[in-house]
């Protein structure tokens, strides 16, 4: 049982960027909220992306009867927001992650990927939901051109 609550807690370790929740937004009467966190890249200095997510509330959960389930939706906006330091970052296609989130019990998560378009000197962000059975296909994709002051 310890390895099991060991495992569980390892697996819910941040692996990346630590969130800060900056706004909330009360959608209805039963608690359910609109959360919107800002997020640093750690190997991109000057660079923040927002995300925007919802949460189910305590009471909206039992009326609905579906304790573990919360929505994929997220939507992600990526800005430069100070000089910008690339530092050791992945150049593959499949990119790296820069922020995951557990969104359930059941072993769903909200991650940040990053990914450099080299020919277009681009940063795409992408935000998804990763799930234990099947993934999802909501998604949000965010994109920060490296521009250089007097280039063409």
């Amino acid at each position: 049982m310890k390895r099991l609550i060991l495992a569980v807690s390892l697996i819910t370790l941040p692996l990346a960027s630590p969130a800060e929740e900056v706004g909330r937004i009360g959608v209805d009467w039963t608690g359910n909220d609109i959360i919107i966190e800002s997020v640093s890249d750690p190997e991109v200095a000057g660079v923040t992306c927002h995300l925007a997510y919802f949460e189910r509330s305590f009471l909206d959960r039992m009326s609905q009867g579906n304790w573990f389930e919360d929505p994929s939706n997220a939507s992600i906006a990526c800005r430069q927001t100070g000089p910008i330091e690339i530092g050791d970052i992945d150049r593959s296609p499949d990119g790296e992650e820069v922020f995951r989130e557990r969104r359930s019990i059941v072993f769903k998560s909200l991650r940040v990927k990053r990914i450099y378009d080299a020919p277009n000197r681009t940063l795409i962000y992408i935000a998804h939901a990763r799930e234990l059975t099947e993934g999802s296909a909501k998604m949000a994709i965010s994109t920060v051109p490296l521009y250089q002051a007097g280039a063409q």
